[in-house]
């Protein structure tokens, strides 16, 4: 359990949050959303003791473990992938050294062997002996392969690091558990254990996500970081939005009722207030008006783009067909001799389980990449518009957003652009600013602009809401749903896939497979 009373941080003066006061229970999840920006791991930081709050407390029961999972993937490069598990409780991991280094000792004494039988009696009572069995039930339902479990951590690739590092942050069942973004390049397998782990987990699990199904799954309170403070609400992610929007549409609702009484009011005063026979109801209705308080609406840090994918040109029949496509890279094959057509109907989701085969596929059919073997067409009505994945090449260089944009569009009109900058957030001075010195989310939206002016009838993206927050993916999702032309993508995000895909390529072995059906039939088929 965790207890936050009258807690404030602060920087500079100036409050990211304050006046917070929460608890956090076990057999419960708590889902943290936010804006960027809005202090959402800064948040776990204090609740974990990274960070110490400006004023107030944060109370968890001395008996409790808390566990952290950790961002730095290169810090155990020198220990196995199973003694980095186990290092989740930090004390069975000492002891198990300790005794290792007691029974190596060639010159044994009875002071050694009284200090082993204690850490023997502690090992045993924190289940020391069942450390590497519970580890490896972890690593499995995680997807890491048994063959790796001994071999050391630098000789991994990230993925399987971040599932390690997955694996520590559960490992022995801790009290609490602060998670931020674990599903982040998790695969859809993996991310389905989590959500089964954490469902049934005993303890009290805080966790921060942009993966909107993952937290309406898992969810039993979330937690919201804005308007300069931290409220809970009871439920899931939908729950929290419906009832959010509920709250904010009543408020406009009753200020509403409130401008119109108080115009009402006004005018009677204004009409009659000089007449005598009238007065008295004209200062009565005077002190009814002094009593009428508009609620102020609350200045949100939350910010949703316009995300509004149109095209001129109507597409044809034919919109993309490949035969006898292989792609090599690096000296691996990653697509074999596929073959496929996609029709003008077609929402495709590209999945498999090497990226770098996704990717080449989808660069393939964007026209980015021509070094491959056999043959793809495009239809002559399609007009393609891409989002790749690495989109360094198009941020190098000195312009500024409009400039920027207006390499894209043959509109060139300054105004014109500025528009479509401003559904994407950017007002203001924000169009002067460079495009190198922009975050990831902000390269991500100028992207999105880029698609608007380009008005490509077939979208072709892949990972598009990499640096995306959760306003942003919903944003692109609405967008998405209401687009009339043909999509083929990638991603990690479920609801995304669900709601857009009708149809699913699979990578295997550099091999495709085909299945017109939705995300969430593909992975019932797939159980």
């Amino acid at each position: 359990m965790i207890t936050v009373t009258d807690m404030e941080l602060s920087f500079g003066g100036t409050p990211l949050f304050k006046d917070v006061n929460l608890k956090f229970t076990p057999e419960n999840c708590y889902g943290v959303i936010g804006a960027n920006g809005a202090g959402k791991s800064t948040f776990l930081k204090i609740l974990s003791g990274d960070l110490e709050p400006s004023r107030g407390s944060v109370e968890i029961p001395e008996n409790e473990r808390l566990s952290v999972l950790r961002q730095d993937h290169f810090a155990f490069d020198d220990y196995s992938i199973m003694d980095t598990v186990i290092m989740g409780n930090k004390r069975l991991y000492e002891i198990m050294k300790q005794k290792e280094a007691l029974y190596a000792k060639p010159d044994f004494s009875e002071e050694d062997g009284n200090l082993a039988a204690e850490l023997e009696s502690e090992f045993a009572e924190m289940n020391g002996w069942d450390a590497e069995l519970d580890a490896a039930k972890l690593l499995n339902g995680l997807g890491v392969p048994e063959s790796e479990h001994y071999n050391l951590m630098r000789d991994q690739n990230g993925a399987i690091k971040v599932k390690v590092m997955l694996a520590q942050a559960l490992f022995g069942t801790p009290d609490i558990l602060l998670l931020d973004e674990p599903t982040n390049h998790m695969d859809p397998q993996s991310i389905e254990w989590l959500e089964e782990f954490i469902i049934n987990y005993p303890g009290t699990v805080i966790v921060v996500s942009h993966d909107r199904h993952f937290l309406n799954t898992v969810c039993t309170y979330t937690v919201d970081i804005d308007y300069g403070k931290i409220n809970m609400w009871p439920g899931n992610y939908d729950f929290w939005y419906e009832s959010s929007q509920l709250m904010l549409q009543q408020m406009k609702q009753e200020n509403k009722k409130k401008e119109k009484r108080i115009e009402e009011l006004k005018e009677f005063i204004r009409r009659f207030g000089a007449k005598k026979s009238l007065a008295r109801q004209a200062t009565s209705r005077k002190k009814m008006l002094d009593k009428i308080q508009l609620e102020d609406m609350p200045v949100s840090n939350r910010k949703y783009p316009y995300i509004n994918f149109k095209f001129e040109r109507e597409l044809g029949k034919d919109i993309i067909e490949a035969s006898n496509l292989s792609f090599e890279y690096d000296g691996k094959l990653l697509l074999d001799n596929i073959s496929f057509r996609i029709g003008p109907e077609d929402k495709v989701l590209v999945l498999g389980d090497n990226e770098l085969a996704v990717s080449a596929l989808l660069s393939i059919i964007a026209g980015r990449e021509t070094n491959y073997q056999g043959n793809i067409r495009c239809g002559t009505t399609v007009i393609r518009g891409d989002l790749p994945k690495d989109t360094a090449e198009y941020f190098d260089n000195d312009l500024n957003i409009t400039e920027w944009l207006a390499q894209f569009s043959a509109e060139r009109d300054v105004t014109y652009l500025r528009g479509f900058l401003g559904r994407m957030l950017f007002s203001g001075e924000d169009n002067l600013k460079k495009v190198k010195v922009l975050s990831g989310g902000e390269k991500v939206r100028c992207m999105f602009s880029r698609l608007m002016v380009m008005n490509a009838n077939m979208l072709i993206l892949d990972q598009p809401t990499n640096h995306l927050d959760l306003e942003s993916i919903t944003a692109l999702n609405q967008g998405l749903l209401d687009y009339k032309g043909v999509v083929v993508f990638s991603s990690h995000d479920h609801e995304l896939m669900q709601s857009v895909a009708n149809r699913i390529f699979e990578i295997k072995n550099g091999k495709l497979i085909d299945r017109m059906c939705t995300y969430e039939e593909y992975l019932e088929s797939n159980k």
